[in-house]
């Protein structure tokens, strides 16, 4: 997939090591669910191994390079929880919002996700800010895990539903 700026494929194995760099840093990964501290390539290799097939992932290449993930869960009621870290070099460009983007207008579109889900931890404002431009709605207070502070965390949840003109345009076809 394409956005104006990014290039959004698969994540493959000879990824690893750029994941371990890029994720491994304690900025990123302290604002993570899964992602440990520090961060091997070892570490980073068992996960591309282990995605399952529920999951979407999504390198995110700006020019070329990795620059970070994006992808989501998929529930089996059609419920997806989105997750997106970006290298910290790479902050404040608004990478995460146009890859998120565009992974969700694939997953409303073609990956049969009726509604999506993301929370951010507190003290995370700029991913908040990413959830609001992407249309996300507030649903409330929740904890969420941070490997790689070992601990649970306040937490806040959004949701945004599958735009009701996607039904209308998928009955069409």
């Amino acid at each position: 997939m394409k956005t104006a700026r990014l290039r959004l494929r698969p994540v493959v194995n000879g990824d690893a090591a750029r994941i371990a760099v890029l994720a491994g840093d304690w900025e990123v990964a302290s604002m993570t669910g899964r992602i440990p501290y520090p961060y091997s390539e070892e570490e980073a290799q068992y996960w591309i191994s282990g995605v399952a097939a529920s999951e979407k992932v999504f390198g995110i290449e700006f020019r070329g390079e990795l620059i970070g993930i994006c992808g989501f869960t998929l529930d089996e009621d059609g419920s997806a929880e989105l997750g997106y870290w970006i290298g910290r070099e790479y902050w404040g460009e608004g990478f995460a919002t146009e890859a998120a983007r565009e992974v969700m207008r694939y997953g409303f579109a073609k990956g049969g996700v009726r509604r999506f889900i993301c929370k951010h931890l507190t003290g995370n404002p700029a991913s908040e800010r990413v959830i609001r431009k992407l249309g996300f709605k507030y649903i409330g207070g929740a904890t969420g895990w941070c490997e790689a502070r070992q601990c649970e965390l306040p937490a806040l949840s959004y949701e945004r539903r599958r735009p009701w003109t996607m039904k209308l345009r998928a009955l069409a076809t």
